[in-house]
């Protein structure tokens, strides 16, 4: 049995811990109540103790929508800019797949523990966790005892790690690779995708130094939303209204298989649970908004709209 050995005051404050300094035997030293080391967050008798628990489910979710943040807008820009007779967007779009993949394995690797492609955890247990800095207590109303900490190590800074890895892999082969095949381009469109990229990249960072608690819970909806308004943007852009339309061209298969996966992502994540089999029969919804807009395309035609009231009238 561990005995506790404590010689200084209460510890204040929700997010203020006593680090162990030594292990005597059985019995654990304390320091003083502050800030927890990194990688270490309290418990419930405010010790600092090391993050060991594997992520949950859900967490490796939350991970994998951050991930896909960057490519989904790579891929975005890449479409926007490349025009439709360029054959280097394909490319392209492999190289920004690689890059983010390579910057995902290398920031496991990186993280504890180092040279594995798992990751040990503290459990995130409510929002506060994730905004420490707005809980340092004032115990005299004078000085404040900074006790800032991520207490969701590593949910919150491995982003920012993923983001730069695949900032720097961008700046390495994309150039290289554009200014070999893009030749269908003009000289200052060929890197107006990497150019946007410098956008959003800062964007994404700004976001999740914010919001990173918000987007923890709110990541599921957010993810069916989103895909529910740009499929519907872009049926109706490129006049989708049967299932003849859909065949003509393997972009739109594409384009809508895409769409299906991250509404079941969606689903997944909201569902919250750990075993994959109770969540089959979720996935059945999949594609009812698809099947939705075709049966229903046909009655909301501006076209016939405009028709029936004029004979209408």
């Amino acid at each position: 049995m561990v005995m506790a050995v404590d010689m200084h005051k209460t510890c204040y404050g929700e997010y203020c811990g006593k680090p162990v300094l030594a292990l005597n035997g059985t019995t654990e030293i304390y320091g003083d109540c502050g800030v927890c080391p990194r990688g270490q967050t309290i418990d419930q008798s405010k010790i600092c103790r090391q993050c060991v628990e594997y992520p949950e489910l859900y967490d490796w979710l939350y991970l994998g929508f951050m991930a896909m943040l960057p490519l989904i807008l790579h891929w975005f820009f890449i479409e926007w800019y490349s025009g439709k007779k360029s054959s280097s967007a394909l490319f392209q779009h492999i190289t920004a797949l690689f890059e983010c993949t390579i910057a995902a394995l290398t920031t496991l690797l990186v993280t504890e523990p180092v040279g594995y492609l798992h990751i040990n955890s503290c459990r995130v247990k409510k929002l506060s966790d994730w905004y420490t800095m707005l809980y340092n207590p004032s115990p005299d109303y004078v000085q404040t005892l900074h006790c800032t900490h991520e207490a969701v190590y590593p949910l919150y800074t491995i982003v920012f790690i993923y983001y730069a890895f695949s900032l720097v892999l961008m700046m390495i082969l994309r150039p290289l690779l554009i200014k070999k095949i893009a030749c269908g381009l003009g000289k200052t469109d060929r890197f107006k995708s990497i150019y946007a990229a410098l956008y959003f990249f800062p964007i994404l960072t700004v976001i999740q130094a914010v919001g990173g608690g918000l987007l923890y819970y709110a990541f599921p909806y957010i993810i069916l939303v989103l895909s529910l308004i740009t499929l519907a943007v872009y049926m109706s852009a490129s006049e989708i209204e049967s299932f003849k339309d859909l065949l003509v061209r393997k972009k739109r298969l594409v384009v809508l298989f895409s769409h299906w996966l991250i509404h079941a992502y969606g689903i997944i994540s909201i569902s919250r649970v750990d075993k994959f089999e109770k969540d089959l029969p979720l996935l059945a919804l999949v594609p009812g908004p698809t099947l939705f807009y075709l049966l229903t395309a046909r009655f909301t035609d501006p076209s016939r709209i405009h028709l029936e009231e004029g004979s209408g009238h």
